[in-house]
């Protein structure tokens, strides 16, 4: 019913940068897509909060990331990115998309992308 594709996670040099895409797919015409956001998950870590936008754009960052990573949604194409600036190697991890989807029969639900690996190189 709720699918979540994400896209541009790779390999890349330290210090470049990098663009995470992801789009949630809904079945039916009726539905909310509420907060869309990223989570990440370090080596040897468990899973923790990057970054988050509401419906009305509203956006929260963590502590860790603030100044270096951009999320961005457009409510239109059920998209969010992530957009990542000054990559260092300590930002390697697993990067997964999440979004609350409304609707008339589930009520809200959250769902999960199945992550991207992000690696980076010094």
């Amino acid at each position: 019913q709720v699918q979540l594709v994400e896209s541009g996670g790779g390999s890349v040099q330290a210090g470049g940068s990098l663009r995470l895409s992801c789009a949630a797919s809904v079945s039916g015409s009726f539905f909310k897509v509420n907060f869309m956001g990223w989570y990440r998950q370090l080596p040897g870590t468990q899973r923790e909060f990057v970054a988050r936008s509401t419906s009305s754009g509203v956006t929260n960052y963590a502590d860790s990331v603030k100044g270096r990573f951009t999320i961005s949604r457009d409510n239109a194409e059920n998209t969010v990115n992530l957009e990542i600036r000054s990559l260092s190697p300590e930002d390697t991890a697993v990067y997964y998309c999440n979004a609350n989807v409304w609707t008339p029969s589930t009520g809200s639900v959250t769902y999960w992308g199945q992550g991207t690996q992000v690696t980076v190189s010094s």
